[in-house]
């Protein structure tokens, strides 16, 4: 997917493990300037070419993913590689000198309908280019549902991953959605969506901010 189909610039942390922790003191205001981000790569079976898109808060404290074709599904005349949709997100984020960030939480978004004894999950991943360390959140959902489903991965503050301070690396999210049929009724199709079609941001990254050391 070309960047010229992903909405303006945006903003992008980590939330994982492998850098030192932050003081809960030592958050600043977002910076003034305009955060820009180049988007590298879009690849997966859940954000197939135009259907996702990436924008930054006006007061540069959050940035948001929307999908609009991404549908695991199981059971019924569901294909067999269905069942798992994934995307990963390859950002290079360009942040003002002088400030460094971290992403506080995480709301991931979307409808579930799911048959007695079926099961959805949602998993993220975030992690650097380069580094060997990968902060995962796992959420599950079990039938019978047939509803809107949120899932939040926060950080508690004093365990706030920040990024290196002066340094540029690809910032990478991967997200997976999967439906297991279980002891369901295989004739009957259970499903989990992460898109937006009422109009809802589906993924929203909450982001701290604090001043490199001079």
């Amino acid at each position: 997917m070309s960047a010229a189909l992903l909405a303006g610039g945006a903003l992008a942390a980590l939330l994982g493990a492998g850098l030192p922790a932050a003081d809960p003191s030592g958050f600043s205001d977002p910076p003034p300037d305009k955060i820009v981000i180049d988007v590298a790569t879009v690849n997966g079976s859940g954000c197939p070419r135009g259907t996702a898109a990436v924008a930054v808060s006006e007061d540069n404290t959050a940035f948001t993913v929307t999908y609009s074709d991404y549908l695991a599904q199981a059971g019924g005349t569901s294909a067999p590689t269905a069942f798992r949709k994934n995307c990963q997100l390859s950002l290079i984020v360009h942040v003002p000198h002088g400030f460094t960030y971290a992403i506080a939480s995480a709301d991931y978004r979307g409808f579930a309908s799911l048959e007695r004894g079926a099961k959805g999950t949602e998993k993220a991943s975030y992690y650097f280019q380069g580094s060997p360390d990968t902060g995962t959140k796992t959420h599950a959902f079990n039938g019978p549902v047939a509803d809107n489903w949120q899932a939040t991965d926060e950080t508690e503050v004093t365990q706030l991953v920040w990024a290196p301070c002066g340094k540029l690396r690809n910032f990478n999210i991967n997200t997976e959605l999967r439906v297991d049929l279980g002891t369901s009724d295989r004739t009957k199709t259970s499903f989990m969506t992460m898109d937006s079609t009422d109009g809802d941001i589906s993924t929203i990254y909450r982001v701290k901010w604090k001043e490199c050391p001079n």
